[in-house]
């Protein structure tokens, strides 16, 4: 089945640890979240290292070096090398260094991710629109980041340098909920200026290239918990896709997701990544999954049967998908999902 077409999550009859070569992993909201590891994470990405697959880690958050990441990863008790960790930063700056000439002057407005990525390839990062700079690069700068740096941008975009940005997540999980992510700063420079940045991150085709050359995954599998940066970003790369429900996507999103944002699987948390996916079948209108049945009353999706919750969400997701075609499930969810905790 094609991924445009996709009516209902796919099932796999090994884990998926097995099935695919390289895992590649967001990181907030899906091996931690304000630091802290999440929930079974740890001991179920050592498992997949332990079988034999490779861990990659591909984030939106262009803030700490690559070295940094895999030094807290490690801390975590994830054993990594900085090699393994690509960021939005990294993209940005291949991107940047492919429009600008070697040794240009590049005005930062984020953190020492976006520098060194920069100073990799051949940029020379500035603090100033006086200083010269023929480029602007922005970037997530942590929760900190004065507002001061804003208006620095402002002032170059505004005499007409080049924008370019790491990544425009509205949001970033955080130990405490939901924080403004990259997204909500490139709206403030946006409103200062009128002006569009060149985007880098996920789901964008210049971080699945970054990827693709600083990995050589050859069977890579995608593994986020959002659906409009990781699963739309594994859609436009042509690979599959695993939506863990541990950060910003919940079952309600899913259930209402439009083709490019619907993931190949769904699961709890890393676990899955050790397990098979059960498969979901249709039969005329009814979508099943273990125990549960899923079809469309009116409008409201109806949900029969019992057993693991999961089973029930990805019967949902057939039922809905189906009925949404290639627009968005509208449909009254609330006591289906209710039913199933979620």
């Amino acid at each position: 089945m094609s991924r445009a077409s996709r009516t209902r999550p796919s099932g796999s009859s090994t884990a998926l640890s097995e099935a695919y070569d390289t895992a590649l992993l967001d990181l907030d909201g899906v091996v931690y979240a304000g630091g802290q590891a999440i929930d079974h994470a740890v001991d179920a990405l050592g498992a997949a290292r332990g079988g034999g697959m490779h861990l990659a880690y591909v984030t939106n958050n262009a803030l700490r070096t690559p070295a940094a990441v895999a030094e807290h990863l490690t801390e975590l008790g994830v054993p990594t090398e900085p090699a393994d960790v690509i960021t939005s930063a990294q993209a940005v700056a291949r991107l940047v260094a492919d429009q600008l000439a070697p040794g240009a002057r590049v005005l930062v407005i984020g953190g020492e991710g976006l520098r060194v990525a920069l100073r990799e390839r051949g940029l020379e990062p500035v603090e100033s629109a006086d200083d010269d700079p023929v480029a602007v690069v922005q970037g997530y700068g942590g929760p900190d980041m004065a507002w001061g740096r804003f208006a620095e941008a402002a002032y170059a975009i505004n005499r007409g340098l080049p924008w370019f940005a790491s990544n425009t997540d509205l949001t970033i999980p955080s130990a405490r909920g939901i924080a403004p992510g990259n997204g909500a700063a490139v709206e403030v420079v946006r409103i200062a200026t009128g002006a569009e940045p060149q985007v880098a991150g996920k789901p964008l085709p210049p971080m699945h290239r970054e990827t693709v050359l600083r990995t050589g995954a050859e069977r890579p599998l995608v593994v986020g918990d959002r659906l409009d940066t990781d699963i739309e970003g594994a859609f436009n790369g042509g690979v599959d896709s695993l939506l863990v429900l541990t950060g910003v996507a919940d079952a309600a999103q899913l259930l209402a997701a439009v083709p490019a944002h619907r993931p190949t699987y769904v699961d709890a948390d890393l676990r899955g990544l050790l397990t098979g996916q059960p498969e979901v079948t249709r039969t005329g209108e009814t979508h099943g999954c273990g125990g549960w049945t899923a079809t469309v009353h009116g409008e409201a999706l109806v949900l029969e049967g019992d057993g693991d919750a999961l089973d029930g969400l990805r019967a949902l997701c057939g039922a809905a998908w189906a009925h949404a075609g290639d627009g968005s499930c509208g449909l009254d969810a609330g006591k289906a999902l209710a039913r199933l905790g979620l």
